[in-house]
């Protein structure tokens, strides 16, 4: 919570509210927002934080200037310019004058509130293909993000959890012996963490990112998922393991109920990035978010009401939640084309290990990467000789017993007609991860009608493949399941069927 308040900056705020059209005013903890017109302008408050000191115009204007240079790394066309406030020799206020530098806002181009994030996601419209859009705007960022080597990953992480132990105790609103507890079981994670960390480091993991990617800080512009309002105030802050940097989407994402979204997200940018080896980190690093956002709404909270206080709490509750461990498992999911496979893998992941959910292993997907294209793009015949199909299959085996090697739990979505690619598949879970097998079954002409209506799907088969499939099929032992029906019923008789194979 800030330490006091170091100017008054009520000039300020009262020259912006003058300017023409001004329309709304939002504020939070660490800044002031004008919409005039076509355009907003964003004031940073005079406060002093553990993580942040805005307490003088030179500091504020300096953090501006930082904001907009990081800023048009994802959105240049939404951060116009910094624009100074000066007071002339007639004592009235101005942008951009010769007198005294006052303050400074950063001036962005005004976008429509209901093209938030935040707000998409309240009247649940973030559909797959915009979720598939933002999983690939966030891996391409980070593909080109600047690498830095100046820290260990186990040190950046020490220091946050830190930060954030001093914050929650701080700000005084939870109890002592649960702010002990939540350290303690972060500080044992980090222990148990801290080599692949490192590892990760050295692999030029570590990189100068976004920081505070989440719902409210990502809309759409002209139809594109857009990064916006990066953290800028601190550098170490923000140069992180990339994989921390996306665990804020997807911690927000789980903790607002959407965990079906938070995997999908997952499971594309996973799809698009070389990050394999740092799925071990996720349930962490998603914890710490929500931990963050724990001391960040308890300091509001101390100031504002009592549903602040109320959502600090969720997510203190939450951060402990995401520590706790769930074994891992391998799921197969064959069948026919057609026969709904993805659909019903897609459905039913994020209820299955940790947290944000198994990671979903498609062949149609490991296929299109292999050749090096986009999941939607159809490939030619060559692309599906047996010697292709079994190179994929062996790739999918393999990934899987890395992600289950890392605790991880695993769907293989895949048609598994051979009995060689099924007991691939089984044999790539270690003695201690149980296997389930599901053969998903539906009448020819369903699956027949289903892949004749596909548009833009990952799949390539056509009616012609799936008569083949049918003709060559052999017989199975994995578990028959329907999946006649709706999608999210063959997904929860899945899901119950897994659950008692565990018990």
């Amino acid at each position: 919570m800030p330490t006091m308040t170091r100017q008054d900056q009520s000039d300020a705020i009262a020259f912006l509210s003058s300017l023409s059209d001004v329309t709304e005013r939002h504020d939070t903890h660490i800044s002031v927002i004008i919409l005039s017109g076509r355009r907003a302008y964003k004031l940073k408050r005079s406060v002093c934080f553990p993580y942040l000191d805005f307490s003088t115009a030179r500091q504020r204007l300096a953090a501006c200037q930082q904001e907009l240079e990081l800023n048009r790394r994802t959105a240049p066309s939404l951060y116009v310019a910094v624009r100074r406030i000066t007071r002339e020799e007639d004592g009235r206020l101005t942008f951009d004058g010769s007198g005294e530098l006052v303050d400074s806002v950063v001036e962005m181009v005004r976008f429509d509130q209901r093209d938030l994030f935040s707000q998409i996601a309240e009247r649940n419209e973030l559909a797959p293909a915009l979720l598939n859009k933002t999983a690939l705007a966030i891996a391409d960022f980070h593909r080109d993000a600047a690498i830095d080597h100046r820290r260990s990953g186990s040190e950046i992480m020490a220091a946050v959890l830190r930060m954030n132990s001093e914050s929650i105790r701080a700000v005084g609103i939870f109890s002592a012996d649960r702010a002990h507890a939540l350290e303690m079981a972060f500080k044992a994670t980090l222990d148990r963490l801290g080599r692949l960390l490192d590892e990760r480091e050295r692999a030029g993991k570590i990189r100068r990112c976004h920081g505070d990617l989440h719902l409210r800080n990502i809309c759409l512009l002209d139809g594109a998922p857009t990064l916006f309002d990066c953290l800028e105030f601190d550098d170490d802050l923000a140069t992180i393991d990339v994989l921390y940097d996306l665990a804020f989407l997807l911690m927000d994402l789980w903790g607002r109920g959407l965990r079906a979204e938070a995997n999908w997200v997952f499971n594309r940018y996973f799809d698009a990035a070389d990050e394999d080896d740092g799925v071990a980190l996720l349930p962490f690093f998603m914890a710490v978010r929500a931990s963050v956002r724990a001391h960040v709404g308890a300091a509001q909270a101390t100031t504002k009401d009592a549903a602040a206080f109320k959502e600090a709490s969720a997510y203190f509750e939450l951060a402990g939640d995401l520590l706790n461990f769930s074994p891992p498992q391998l799921v197969a999911v064959g069948g026919l084309s057609g026969s709904g496979k993805s659909s019903v893998a897609a459905a039913a992941a994020h209820r299955l290990g940790q947290p944000p959910g198994a990671r979903v292993l498609s062949s149609d997907r490991i296929r299109k990467r292999l050749y090096g294209v986009p999941a939607e793009t159809r490939l030619p015949s060559e692309a599906y000789q047996p010697s292709v199909s079994k190179r994929v299959y062996a790739e999918q085996a393999r990934i899987a017993a890395t992600y289950l090697k890392s605790g991880h739990a695993v769907i293989a979505d895949a048609v598994f007609d051979r009995a060689e690619d099924r007991q691939r598949i089984e044999a790539a879970a270690p003695d201690t991860v149980p296997f389930i097998g599901f053969w998903l079954d539906a009448p020819l002409e369903l699956l027949i009608d289903r892949v004749s209506r596909r548009v833009g799907d990952p799949s390539d088969a056509t009616p012609s493949v799936l008569r083949q499939q049918a003709n060559s099929a052999t017989k199975t032992e994995w578990q028959s399941l329907s999946s006649g029906e709706a999608v999210a019923n063959t997904a929860a008789m899945l899901i119950q069927r897994v659950q008692a194979e565990l018990e």
